[in-house]
């Protein structure tokens, strides 16, 4: 089977919701946000979902889920932030004076933030697939974050 427009779609839809979703948390910890972060932030929740789509993901215990996760956003965060901030000096964002940071781009505390979200990215994702497309209904978000907790 090809990819279709219906996919198109849908995923195009999956990233603009994930994105405004990431907008507001971005918002609500900043007090700011740049439009350019409905494309990032939606592009990293959509492949963190779509990852999360295969058995050989979501099959991991959650703790691996949030490493691989996590790689994916410190990724994309690294590669828009040069693109963004270095090369076009946007000036979105700069972590040059956090502790950890990699050409003010990525950085370890921010990290474990990201690390700490990726079970609320996997259950969002669930849902929006659920309510919009008729996807498997999602086992809950507390019970993501009770596998981080507990290791499973």
């Amino acid at each position: 089977m090809g990819y279709s427009y219906s996919n198109l779609k849908k995923n195009l839809i999956l990233i603009f919701i994930m994105g405004s979703i990431y907008m507001v948390l971005e918002g609500l910890w900043r007090g700011w946000t740049h439009i350019s972060m409905l494309v990032v932030g939606g592009i990293a929740a959509f492949f963190i979902g779509k990852l999360n789509e295969q058995p050989t993901f979501y099959n991991r215990k959650m703790w691996q889920q949030c490493i691989i996760g996590t790689l994916i956003i410190l990724i994309l965060e690294f590669v828009s932030g040069a693109i963004l901030n270095i090369w076009l000096q946007i000036e979105i964002w700069d972590y040059s004076n956090i502790w950890g940071n990699i050409l003010g781009q990525i950085c370890i505390p921010y990290a474990v933030i990201w690390f700490l979200l990726v079970p609320f990215n996997i259950y969002i994702d669930d849902y929006l697939r659920y309510k919009f497309f008729g996807e498997k209904e999602p086992e809950g978000l507390l019970k993501n974050y009770k596998d981080l907790i507990l290791g499973k």
